[in-house]
């Protein structure tokens, strides 16, 4: 548990250095006494939001099955009508929320834990272009639900009932344009304000009043050309042209002295200050169809980005100083992950190979070297979970894999789609002991506890 919340102590340590320079007459100096790189968790209870509290993966819950039974673990239920969708589910309190597509329109869809449907709401257009279906997941935070369709459609609802309490057409407002295969943002919630990141000729990012959706902040939009620093080097041409929002979503972490939003767009990773909006830094990222689709991972004083048709992944260390911050890449891997995105484990990233090689790798943090491979399962995404990875395969294979000082072992392992298929890409997810898989149409649940709920627990999930 320590290794996975040590930024809330380095962000306490912050504030109070904030704070006793303030007492003192004395001006914040960035850097000076500032808190340790780290990520930075949602306050809200449950799995809130895209990939957990801290958006990297890693599910703290103890307790869970170190195996399961030939066929899989027990299933509660199984929930139809999801639509057609890519996108994972939340859960918060006595609720789960998800999205599909439902031929012209995106629907989200609010669950009571048994399965059994609540309300349905619609947040504009469903995605009709390539691999059609919806991409983002749901974000809970301050009381209310907000989600970005793939038309960049930004939306806040009432978590109760579904009612829409405001929207903002991002591509509109900030004259940016869609990308290939759709937006696939999910949106992240930082107190009082609701980060998107826009890619227009206006604004890179811009942060939303949770309230009532109106601007609070916006960066200035990233264009390709001559880098103004070593901090800010981009992509040389088309010059002038604005970069575009891209199919990842963004990480808070405390980096560099400042609270930053790391993202990437479609051709390049960056940071931005959550605070201002102000770009600190940007590097290039080409890809072969433009095409970044993996979170970007936090590791120490770094960033680690990676992508297929990119010649592998990159770590880039930012650093803050006297000169303002500096980006350095600092070594460079073969792992081309995907849409399956990378877990940060105890100094290895986890993920799948891409394009390459068939399988999973897990690679030293500090040089990218890999360290071991685990060759027979295909692409697909991955949680962490009580020393496990909870692995899907884009075949619709699911495996419980452990690992130990000498490689990686699948201990389970069962099929979730009975016909082999390439599109099982929905992240699993954990909370409560019950592991949730969604592909497209359905949601399934399965109990995962070591030991199983009696009385009222057991009561509901037979419902």
């Amino acid at each position: 548990m320590q290794r996975h919340f040590f930024h809330r102590a380095g962000l306490r340590a912050g504030v109070l250095a904030f704070a006793v320079c303030l007492a003192a007459g004395g001006g914040w100096q960035p850097g000076a006494h500032a808190a340790e790189p780290g990520l930075i968790a949602s306050p809200e209870a449950g799995w809130a939001q895209w990939r957990g509290p801290r958006r990297d993966g890693i599910c703290d819950e103890q307790g869970l099955r170190p195996t399961w039974p030939e066929g899989g673990p027990p299933q509660l239920w199984t929930a139809e009508g999801m639509g057609r969708g890519y996108s994972a589910p939340i859960v918060v309190g006595d609720r789960l929320y998800l999205t599909g597509d439902f031929e012209e329109r995106l629907e989200i869809i609010a669950l009571d834990l048994a399965g059994r449907e609540l309300w349905r709401a619609t947040n504009g257009l469903a995605w009709r272009g390539p691999y059609p279906g919806s991409r983002s997941s749901v974000t809970y935070a301050s009381g209310r639900l907000f989600h970005k369709n793939a038309h960049g459609r930004v939306a806040a609802l009432d978590p109760n009932t579904g009612r829409e309490l405001w929207a903002v057409e991002t591509l509109d407002q900030f004259d940016g344009r869609n990308i290939t295969w759709g937006l696939s943002e999910s949106l992240l919630v930082d107190g009082d304000r609701v980060i998107a990141t826009v890619g227009g000729n206006r604004a890179l990012m811009a942060a939303f009043d949770v309230r009532s959706g109106q601007t609070v902040w916006s960066s200035p939009p990233l264009r390709l050309g001559e880098a103004r620093t070593a901090a800010h080097e981009r992509l040389a041409t088309p010059a002038g042209e604005a970069d575009s929002g891209s199919y990842t979503s963004p990480i808070l972490a405390q980096l560099a002295g400042r609270r930053q939003l790391v993202n990437c767009s479609l051709r390049h990773v960056f940071g931005v200050d959550a605070d201002t909006g102000e770009l600190l830094w940007s590097q290039p990222f080409p890809t072969r169809f433009s095409v970044i689709a993996a979170t970007p991972v936090l590791v120490g004083d770094g960033v680690f980005v990676t992508a297929p048709d990119a010649g592998g992944g990159r770590f880039f260390r930012v650093r803050g100083g006297p000169e303002g911050i500096t980006v350095e890449r600092a070594w460079e891997t073969q792992l081309d992950s995907g849409q399956g995105g990378v877990v940060h484990v105890d100094g290895l990233l986890f993920g799948s190979w891409y394009r390459s090689r068939k399988g999973w790798a897990a690679i030293k943090a500090q040089t990218g070297e890999v360290r071991h491979e685990l060759p027979d399962l295909a692409m697909g995404p991955l949680l962490y979970a009580d020393e496990r990875f909870y692995w899907l395969s884009q075949e619709g294979e699911m495996t419980l894999v452990r690992r130990h000082p000498t490689g990686m072992e699948i201990v389970s392992r069962f099929r979730l789609v009975k016909e082999r298929v390439n599109d099982a890409w929905a992240h699993p997810v954990i909370h409560q002991g019950r592991l949730y898989l969604r592909y497209h149409d359905q949601l399934h649940c399965y109990e995962v506890r070591a030991i199983p709920l009696t009385g009222a627990g057991a009561e509901s999930a037979r419902l």
